[in-house]
């Protein structure tokens, strides 16, 4: 091991072994432009890290790893239906939702509990239980990692899709996102159309009457009780996009197997339950080398030792290619892959 190289064991939720060239923390917009003026200086590429919770690190990062820990809430408008907020990116989201949620801010409820930070949450565009942050965001202010210029993106201009985002794509490794621009309700509306959130609100005794608080207590419980906690079992919750299919794809498949769980996106396409075809084709419980797949949720993979990505990627990869020849269903990654195996 180089001791000239930083760890970054602790700062990604798998706890895998990795080392960067550099580590840096920041806490201002004037901290994020002197790391990237430090970073160019030294050709540097930069690659930003709330919680390291949608992440997979390879042993080796020739970049300088920075640890986004800007903080702030700031009311930017105050009207009688609607709030709008500026965050910082380093905030905690969970943390956020409860914090809104005590204001009397409404709409974050079925995020609660995700795992990551405010800047994170529109790179990912971060969703379940039917709403998806997209849906919030107003604008997300960031940094060109090139020059430092301030650079800030309309939600049209963030380009968000299921699970994507401009940032994922034509904006990757390119930006640093130091704040986040959400509009919320004042009054209560809840979303509850979810089949498995309606299922656990109608449980209590509340259903379509659900406040918001009920909303945020039932996805508390239903998180909890499906995922595993990274502090416990080190993972990056889902690792595997719901792959997207068209409707004809969808019914020839429902055909042979009549239980598939499918969600109906629009005329055209439809949503598949990833974490079924992983199941169906054998992988829930599985163990090797370190790692798994959690026996509690087949589309969370667990590492239980291992010091290394390459047996978490290897394991990925056996299962993509075990859905692809039952199902002939292509599953994508969530999670970013930084680094190079050593």
């Amino acid at each position: 091991m180089d001791d000239a190289l930083e760890s970054l064991q602790p700062p990604n939720t798998l706890r895998l072994r990795a080392q960067a060239q550099a580590l840096r923390s920041v806490h201002s917009v004037a901290e994020v432009e002197s790391a990237l003026a430090w970073a160019r200086a030294r050709a540097l590429p930069v690659l930003p890290l709330g919680e390291g919770s949608n992440v997979v690190l390879q042993p080796q990062l020739a970049a300088l790893a920075l640890l986004v820990r800007l903080s702030g809430r700031e009311l930017l408008e105050d009207g009688r239906e609607f709030i709008t907020l500026r965050v910082g990116a380093g905030e905690n989201w969970h943390a956020l939702v409860v914090w809104t949620l005590s204001r009397g801010y409404y709409g974050l409820e079925n995020l609660a509990l995700i795992p990551g930070t405010v800047g994170a949450a529109p790179i990912q565009n971060i969703g379940a239980y039917g709403r998806e942050v997209a849906a919030f965001v107003v604008a997300v202010h960031a940094r060109r990692v090139s020059d430092g210029t301030p650079l800030t993106l309309s939600a049209a201009a963030c380009e968000f899709a299921y699970r994507d985002s401009v940032f994922k794509q034509a904006l990757a490794d390119s930006v640093v996102i130091t704040h986040v621009d959400l509009r919320l309700a004042r009054r209560p509306a809840a979303n509850t159309e979810y089949p498995a959130l309606r299922a656990a609100l109608e449980a209590r005794g509340c259903g379509d009457n659900a406040s918001p608080q009920q909303v945020f207590d039932a996805v508390v419980a239903l998180r909890r009780a499906r995922l595993p906690d990274p502090a416990l079992e080190p993972n990056v919750g889902s690792f595997f996009k719901n792959p997207i299919v068209t409707r004809d794809q969808a019914d020839t498949l429902r055909g042979r197997y009549p239980d598939l769980p499918v969600f109906p996106l629009d005329a055209r396409y439809c949503k598949l339950a990833a974490a079924w075809l992983i199941e169906q084709a054998g992988w829930k419980g599985h163990q090797s080398e370190g790692v798994g797949v959690h026996p509690g949720h087949a589309l969370v993979l667990v590492n239980y030792g291992a010091n290394t990505a390459a047996p978490l990627l290897a394991l990925a990869a056996e299962i993509q290619a075990t859905v692809a020849q039952q199902f002939a269903v292509q599953l994508e990654m969530e999670p970013r892959v930084y680094g190079v195996a050593r």
